[in-house]
């Protein structure tokens, strides 16, 4: 072990030199869901912007690595990227749930990576078709209570991960044990909303920003938002679970995280280039377009926040049966 960090530590200087033109080549930044929902979204708008305004001059691709809410991801990235300074990823509160809950649980958590930037904040949506028979959430929740198995609700992520918590949350804090409700899970946002267009699923639980279009198209009615009031934008309708004497809250954030062994090279240049995107007319556009809300963290700021948000969701999880 000892002779493995003498050897590593060897390697420091030269991988220094190497990197202190960072970057030199093609950058990917990986969404780890199916296209279509929060993190493939945020992954192509940060692309998109970082390019438009020249702060990456290297050539940027967005890769979609669906599975497990992103816990097969994880898996690969924390073994065999673990010093890949040319592999960056979007995530939000799954890796922290991923690593803590019961079921299908991941042991790769964001210890295992770089945290380098929040960027935005977002919210829990619950959805429903435009001609569901579901006018409110209150009506959602009798008729669970009544009939639980009659309502199947969907969300883009396995059992006990963030559409699911999203779901569950309202339902557990009306008094309902939330393992009765019929949950069905999808390889990320846009399946979970396929299934509710098609008519596979009654409800979906997703991000507040990724149903925009929907609502706008008038194909989907939000019946609450897990925000702490109301939002603007196509959503500035919808009441807050709050409003509805609902005592239940969700922030979805999200960053970007890079390799766990990093270069110290690789890891000031993102530093840098994500406060400078983070103030840059042309990412409030594009939050704007999004739906986004911003949220900047820089590094040390981000982490330090990941282990508040870890305590938070570990209780979370231990008050609806599902920590590990």
């Amino acid at each position: 072990m000892f002779m493995l960090s003498a050897c590593g530590s060897s390697n420091v200087t030269k991988e220094s030199n190497q990197h202190s033109n960072y970057p030199t080549k093609p950058i990917v930044f990986v969404a780890p869901s199916g296209a279509g929902g929060g993190w493939d979204l945020t992954a192509r708008a940060v692309t998109k912007v970082l390019n438009e305004t020249k702060l990456v001059k290297q050539t940027m691709t967005v890769e979609n690595k669906p599975g497990g809410g992103g816990a097969v991801f994880m898996a690969e990235y924390a073994t065999q990227d673990k010093n890949n300074d040319y592999k960056l990823f979007v995530s939000s509160p799954p890796i922290i749930i991923n690593n803590l809950k019961a079921e299908g649980n991941s042991p790769f958590g964001y210890k295992d990576t770089t945290p380098l930037a929040q960027l935005t904040k977002d919210f829990g949506a619950i959805v429903v078709k435009a001609d569901s028979k579901f006018q409110s959430l209150p009506q959602l929740i009798d008729e669970i209570k009544k009939k639980p198995k009659s309502v199947t609700i969907a969300g883009g992520s396995a059992p006990g991960s963030m559409d699911h918590l999203i779901a569950i949350l309202p339902i557990y804090k009306s008094g309902i044990d939330p393992k009765i409700v019929k949950y069905v899970s999808y390889d990320g946002g846009g399946e979970a909303m396929a299934a509710l267009l098609g008519g596979n699923a009654d409800v979906i639980a997703t991000d507040a920003s990724s149903v925009e279009e929907y609502v706008k198209a008038r194909k989907v009615r939000v019946l609450a938002v897990s925000a702490p009031e109301r939002l603007g934008g196509n959503l500035k309708d919808v009441p807050t679970m709050k409003e509805l004497g609902i005592d239940a809250e969700f922030t979805i954030w999200r960053g970007v995280f890079g390799a766990k062994q990093m270069s110290d090279d690789a890891k000031r240049f993102w530093e840098d280039t994500f406060k400078k995107l983070s103030e840059h007319e042309k990412w409030k556009e594009e939050l704007t377009t999004q739906g986004w809300q911003p949220e900047y963290k820089g590094s040390d700021e981000f982490v330090q926040f990941l282990q508040e948000q870890e305590k938070l969701i570990r209780d979370m999880l231990k008050s609806l049966g599902m920590y590990k």
